[in-house]
């Protein structure tokens, strides 16, 4: 009996306002990036933080999604506190962020900067 794989879904969904900000991004990215990479540091009160930087160098514990304008990476150690969460870019007359709908999230802390688990 043959093995039978099927391609893995991403461990998150991007929405296409996401998608034209990594666009925009990697179109700025200085010398040598790769793509940008989503980790979740500890900071803040709550504990966990998303961050995302530039990347020069794949990792392969990291999960690799493409999307149409570069490559998202997303660091192996925070894979599972990320699993299900939805990355939108939401741009109003007063910031401009990366937000994320984490359905493994706890609480958070007053201020948004950081999440539990």
């Amino acid at each position: 009996m043959a093995t039978t794989l099927r391609a893995r879904p991403a461990a998150l969904t991007l929405t296409a306002s996401a998608h034209a900000r990594i666009a925009d991004l990697m179109a700025r990215a200085p010398d040598g990036s790769i793509g940008v990479k989503l980790s979740t540091p500890r900071r803040g009160c709550s504990g966990l933080a998303y961050s995302v930087d530039y990347v020069a160098n794949a990792d392969p514990m990291d999960e690799r999604i493409e999307t149409p304008g570069g490559v998202l990476y997303v660091d192996g150690g925070s894979i599972l506190y990320l699993i299900g969460s939805t990355m939108d870019w939401i741009e109003d007359d007063f910031t401009a962020g990366f937000v994320f709908a984490n359905p493994n999230a706890k609480g958070a802390c007053g201020c948004g900067e950081s999440f539990t688990v």
